[in-house]
């Protein structure tokens, strides 16, 4: 073993880090930002205990009940949705304070339960008439909540990296320049990656989902053809991002980076892991600028609610739209060498 010729190895693998200026500061900035990020997200200093439906309404009814602290009161619009949410534990009462003045709980809500011993003692000094309904429903299983954000997460980086950080190597090893000097335009070739990435992706993601259905048994409430059609459209998106960022980059360094700085957030602010419901009011707006929250909260619907291709219509529409619009400004932009 020769120390001398080792340390010279290492100066030069130090001497090579430090040059990558991309690298090392991808290195000491994306651990910050992700910190920050959840600084950010979370911010604020909630202590609910229990989440309460309110049915939006015009009503003045002064309920001492509204008033109580530690429950954090969500209103909403449609009546169905929210007692379906009420028979999945995702909230834990649903009051409907319009003309005739009515509440929904979960037989087999603890939290509900308890809520409605709370509710009816706000107004015993002020009665109020009140119809009680009651919904069943056992609790959804994080892992069938889960399950569509990991699939959806799955392809993201597949179509990310499988294309944009391909073709940036291309790029680096002369592969796109050989190219050049054929008859292939950019558009076509970037539709042909988009296509060959397509097919990649869907073989897998239906393998994963086969397998983890034989392993966990999660629920699968809607049509199959939807989620089919929900997938399909998220891939074509994910890789014509990728290929938005491989336009004109040289290096796969600078390229990973960048693919890391898009996925990154989304993955952490699409509702993969958690529900964006109750977090900061800004990053629930920002949430809703990812393709990947469309794509996890369309899933999720068909997986868990039952939906169908009309009920996820408007979020396959916008995820064509943008691979279309994706996939017209990257062939404007690239270049061969």
């Amino acid at each position: 073993m020769n120390l001398t010729r080792m340390m010279a190895l290492m100066r030069a693998r130090f001497r090579e880090f430090y040059r990558d200026k991309a690298s090392w500061s991808w290195n000491l900035a994306m651990p910050i930002l992700i910190i920050a990020g959840f600084a950010f997200i979370f911010s604020g200093d909630s202590k609910d205990l229990f989440k309460v439906a309110v049915l939006q309404s015009d009503s003045k009814a002064d309920i001492a009940f509204l008033k109580t602290d530690y429950i954090r009161f969500i209103r909403v619009t449609e009546l169905q949705d929210a007692i379906t949410r009420v028979q999945r534990h995702q909230v834990d009462m649903l009051l409907d304070l319009t003309a005739t003045p009515r509440y929904w709980v979960n037989e087999y809500s603890a939290n509900g339960y308890m809520l409605e011993k709370l509710f009816r003692e706000s107004f015993t000094m002020a009665p109020l008439n009140v119809q009680r309904e009651v919904v069943s429903g056992k609790d959804i299983r994080y892992v069938d909540w889960v399950m569509p954000g990991v699939l959806a997460m799955n392809m993201l980086f597949s179509c990310l990296w499988g294309v944009g950080w391909v073709v940036v190597r291309y790029r680096k090893n002369g592969v796109l320049r050989r190219l050049q000097a054929t008859p292939l335009t950019a558009f076509e070739f970037l539709s042909a990656q988009v296509i060959a990435r397509l097919i990649i992706v869907t073989v897998v993601t239906l393998m994963v989902f086969a397998g983890a259905d034989l392993v966990v048994d999660f629920t699968m409430r809607g049509s199959y053809l939807a989620l089919f059609l929900v997938f399909f459209s998220g891939a074509a998106c994910f890789t014509s991002m990728g290929l938005l960022v491989a336009t004109r980059l040289k290096t796969e360094e600078v390229a990973d980076g960048l693919l890391s700085l898009m996925s990154w957030p989304m993955m952490i602010m699409s509702g993969v892991w958690f529900s964006m419901e109750g977090t900061h009011p800004v990053a629930q707006f920002i949430s809703q600028l990812f393709p990947l929250t469309h794509l996890v909260d369309a899933s999720r619907r068909i997986m868990i609610d039952g939906a169908g291709i009309t009920g996820v219509a408007f979020e396959i529409g916008l995820l064509c739209s943008l691979t279309l619009l994706l996939l017209f400004v990257s062939s404007k932009l690239f270049r061969w060498s």
